[in-house]
């Protein structure tokens, strides 16, 4: 389990096909503390570190439904990757509760300066079906962005903004978001558990 507070935006050094799997390599500054079978959010994706290197890196790998349902099979050497190691029990929830179990991808349509801060606007595709057991946003409600906790605003069927401080901007990747860009989603998993109790 996650919270939505990235640590670091890493540095992706390799990319590589395996069949079809992908074989993620990046640069972090804690890759010294991780441990082999250790979970790490990548872009709100939760993946399992399978190996380590002396010079600040390690791997992971993305199988194919990972691949379909993010944007991680588009990374690149140089891109930046969004970071956070699974919560302690002991800590505080500082973000929201986040899965790692991204539901979809959506685009950038628009970012535009106010005062400083950043409006970042998305819209995803979701069938209505879906929709209805609470894969969407709400007013003031949570969601995940590449793996950063967020809060909704100007929410509609498909699509809604969130507002980006300058430290967001500066310690993430919404550094490199620009209209166009594809993102991961994360819904906020308590309002899928009360879309689904509406079934009985």
């Amino acid at each position: 389990m996650f919270s939505g507070i990235v640590e670091e935006a890493a540095t992706v050094v390799a990319a590589d096909m395996s069949g079809g799997n992908l074989q993620l390599r990046v640069r972090s500054s804690f890759a010294g503390e991780l441990k082999i079978d250790q979970s790490v959010a990548h872009n709100g994706v939760c993946l399992t570190v399978v190996e380590l290197f002396p010079d600040s890196t390690y791997t992971v790998t993305a199988i194919q439904e990972t691949l379909d349902r993010s944007n991680l099979g588009r990374l690149g050497v140089g891109d930046k990757v969004n970071l956070e190691r699974s919560m302690m029990l002991n800590g505080r929830l500082d973000g929201h509760i986040v899965q790692g179990h991204v539901d979809c991808t959506a685009v950038c349509t628009a970012v535009e300066e106010v005062d400083g801060s950043h409006y970042f606007s998305f819209r995803y595709d979701i069938p209505a079906d879906m929709a209805r057991k609470g894969y969407m946003t709400v007013e003031k409600g949570s969601v995940t962005v590449n793996g950063v906790s967020l809060t909704v605003c100007d929410s509609t069927s498909d699509s809604f903004r969130v507002a980006i401080i300058p430290y967001t901007l500066e310690h993430t990747n919404f550094c490199q978001i620009k209209k166009g860009s594809v993102v991961n989603l994360e819904f906020d998993i308590i309002g899928k558990y009360l879309a689904k109790l509406k079934e009985f």
